[in-house]
């Protein structure tokens, strides 16, 4: 059978900054962030099988990437933990904000990593993830692919 490549795409709003940056996005400012994420698999064969002639069935891959990214990142803003935006993000936290603090700049190419990572330990035996692609702006985006990965 043969391996087909199946891909959803999600949306969501997220603020960040870049600390030591020498641009404006050093400042705190969000983007409507699209992601597209591609699986690839082999289709089910089995007649008596509910999800027959599908890779994987696209209600589940939303539930892997709604639950582990869109509902934790969207209205979040993001800040390395390892900086001292830190004290920012406990004064925000504190006034009722959602913060996220990770181990890394919170850069479209890092964000992109850490979403592969979170992803690929949810699929199911069989499935792969094949690509994502992480739009931070109409003209700006960041590509992870496994292959480039391995």
């Amino acid at each position: 059978m043969s391996k087909i490549r199946i891909t959803k795409q999600f949306s969501f709003e997220t603020g960040h900054a870049l600390y030591g940056y020498d641009g404006k996005c050093r400042n705190v400012h969000g983007h409507s962030y699209k992601l597209s994420v591609t699986v690839i698999g082999t289709p089910i064969t089995d007649t008596s099988h509910v999800k027959l002639g599908m890779v994987i069935d696209f209600g589940d891959l939303k539930k892997i990437v709604k639950e582990d990214i869109e509902d934790v990142f969207d209205h979040a803003t993001v800040f390395n933990k390892n900086t001292p935006h830190i004290e920012l993000a406990k004064e925000l936290e504190k006034r009722g904000h959602n913060v996220i603090l990770v181990d890394y700049q919170p850069t479209s190419e890092n964000m992109v990593i850490d979403f592969a990572k979170k992803i690929t330990s949810r699929l199911p035996e069989g499935i792969t993830l094949f690509s994502l692609k992480l739009q931070e702006t109409e003209t700006s985006f960041a590509e992870w692919y496994a292959s480039d990965n391995k």
